[in-house]
């Protein structure tokens, strides 16, 4: 399989990214194609010992920096690193696009340039969630789609669905909606809409509400809600977690789960190929972890899954 890496996107790339590569091709012989300055990664690659028959560099003169308008950065900046790994992607090149980079630029890249799967009205994202007990659940969406109708967050259900069962091997997800109260009939109009929705859909096993404390245990393992709220539940996590660290707790079995490293990035979901988003912070485990999610999604043909699996709906 062909792997593509943004190697210039994030606050400590290219040096971050270039020590992932260096532990991921440790232990595979999958092809890596790393995009990005070539004098600076061919210089950072020498000084780190790193040559292998699997690496391929991939110049690109141009980098889209975090406070770049996504689609005006996209089309001005034709050779940045984001904009080839796209091409590449596009062209079939790679078989999955990785960045730590600019998030709108790639998911304008991963709408426009991929595309989404015949029957999906809108990609969505997910966040990964520890549970107390061990487990781990997924929340979706967690920011693509701030403004959803009922049928967005149904289709959102079948995208988490899948995701926990073929990528978290978890045999059958049960798959709730983020509510206000567990009664049917609570919430605002948004959630009294999808509730039905949810309830009918013969994809999916639903269990009904959840609400905001039940995230952390194990009464769902899908949590199904609008990218408005989804994001804000997910950055109070985050600030959770600073807290942990804060009272010297990033150690704890449950906190020290947190920690973005240990997941790499997240895909979007519902697009023809694998694209991976990770935090702008990403460090070398992030990026080594993001890599093992795009050799994963490969692997299983998640996409060809998802593609079916709307086909037959």
């Amino acid at each position: 399989m062909n792997i593509g890496i943004d190697m210039m996107g994030g606050d400590f790339a290219p040096l971050e990214a270039v020590k992932g590569v260096q532990q991921y091709l440790s232990q595979s012989d999958n092809q890596l194609f790393c995009i990005g300055d070539e004098t600076q990664l061919k210089e950072l690659f020498q000084q780190h010992g790193i040559s292998s028959p699997f690496l391929h560099l991939v110049h690109a003169s141009e980098i889209i920096g975090y406070h770049e308008h996504p689609t005006k950065a996209l089309k001005e900046k034709p050779n940045s690193s984001i904009a080839i790994g796209f091409k590449l992607l596009a062209a079939g090149e790679i078989d999955a696009f990785l960045s730590a980079g600019n998030t709108g630029a790639m998911l304008v890249g991963a709408m426009f340039s991929i595309k989404p799967i015949k029957g999906v009205i809108r990609p969505t994202i997910a966040s990964l969630m520890p549970k107390l007990k061990g487990k781990t659940g997924l929340l979706v969406d967690v920011g693509f789609n701030a403004d959803c109708k009922p049928e967005h967050l149904n289709q959102f259900a079948i995208l988490g669905n899948l995701y926990a069962k073929h990528i978290l091997n978890i045999p059958t997800p049960k798959v709730a909606l983020l509510n206000v109260g567990e009664e049917e009939g609570k919430g605002n109009i948004l959630a009294q809409a999808t509730y039905p929705l949810l309830k009918e859909n013969t994809a999916i096993q639903f269990i009904g509400n959840v609400e905001g404390r039940d995230v952390f245990n194990d009464k769902a393992d899908v949590i199904v809600c609008d990218g408005y709220t989804g994001n804000i539940l997910l950055k109070t996590a985050e600030a959770m977690y600073d807290a942990a660290v804060h009272q010297n707790l990033q150690n704890d079995s449950f906190f020290g789960r947190y920690h973005f490293e240990n997941y790499g990035g997240t895909p979007v979901l519902g697009i023809n190929k694998p694209v991976i988003i990770g935090h702008g912070i990403s460090n070398a485990k992030a990026f080594y972890n993001m890599i093992l999610l795009a050799e994963k999604m490969i692997d299983s043909k998640f996409c060809e899954i998802i593609t079916r699996n709307f086909e037959n709906l």
